[in-house]
């Protein structure tokens, strides 16, 4: 039996939209040293295909590239397939306030070598949808898992801050390890530590084409807004593209979080090595 670590890293992609947020962060974790390398990759995967929903094949490919476990949100079922193959994708989770009756998981405990880790996947309520009440499952879920692991994650798929900086404050008291929210695609700069024990940030941001509006080509989006037309969104060809995430850092016993890291990078794919269109930022902040 493997000897469990003292800590590890989780690192976690904000919301992943398109082919170029696929190609930037499959471009980040081949950037990695084994050194720099994260434990558990986790990503939010509800706009990979072409900005909506997920197909199975990039599914796939996500799993090729290194993903342990996916999130998602509001548009997890826009790809019809979703219906055929999420009932054997066992590392794609769907928000677990779903009404009763939905198909998927939005909690599991996935088994690591030497650690397990709860991941929780919900979904807020304001200004987001008639939604089960996320206050209610997380009640149900925290105690449960932590019969199984001290270590849980919390991905929030929500649009109000004031929301997610409440139930994380909430999960927090309950004992969850580390608390993203995901969502509006804009990474927020308010990365801590909670009670001296849970990771926190507002927003983890997204992974896709820099030159964008939040992923989508921007004269598509400028379109919809100047005219109110139902202009069609589409995610731009782009070899300039963003990589947004957040790292934790967490003890394996305890559960608490001991360092928070900010990714916000910005790459030409087209360059060869690491030079990067603008400067990177990587922020840490540790207990």
């Amino acid at each position: 039996m493997t000897e469990s670590p003292k800590t590890i890293d989780i690192l976690f992609f904000g919301d992943i939209v398109g082919k170029p947020g696929r190609e930037a962060v499959r471009w980040y974790l081949e950037s990695l040293n084994d050194s720099e390398r994260p434990d558990v990759v986790i990503g939010n995967v509800e706009n990979a295909s072409h900005g909506f929903g997920l197909t199975e094949k990039n599914y796939n490919e996500l799993l090729d590239i290194g993903f342990d476990v996916m999130t998602s949100g509001n548009h997890i079922w826009d790809r019809k397939e979703i219906f055929d193959y999420i009932y054997s994708a066992d590392r794609l989770l769907r928000p677990d306030n779903f009404p009763a009756g939905n198909i998927g998981t939005g909690a599991r405990v996935f088994d690591f070598d030497g650690f397990k880790v709860g991941v929780i996947n919900l979904i807020g309520q304001v200004f987001m949808g008639n939604y089960n009440s996320p206050w209610e499952r997380i009640d149900a879920l925290v105690p449960q898992m932590l019969y199984e692991t001290p270590i849980l994650f919390v991905d929030m798929h929500a649009e109000a801050t004031a929301e997610k900086v409440s139930f994380a404050r909430y999960a927090s008291s309950l004992g969850i390890s580390a608390f993203v929210g995901s969502h509006t695609h804009v990474q927020t700069a308010d990365e801590r530590i909670m009670s001296n024990r849970t990771g926190y940030i507002t927003d983890a941001g997204f992974n896709g084409a820099y030159d964008s509006v939040i992923g989508m080509h921007p004269d598509n989006a400028i379109e919809r807004l100047r005219t109110m037309y139902p202009s069609r969104l589409d995610v731009p060809e782009t070899s300039l593209v963003q990589v947004n995430a957040c790292r934790f850092t967490i003890e394996v016993k305890s559960g608490i979080c001991r360092r928070v890291t900010r990714v916000n990078l910005v790459k030409d794919l087209r360059e060869s090595g690491s030079n990067l269109a603008e400067m990177p930022y990587h922020a840490g902040l540790g207990i």
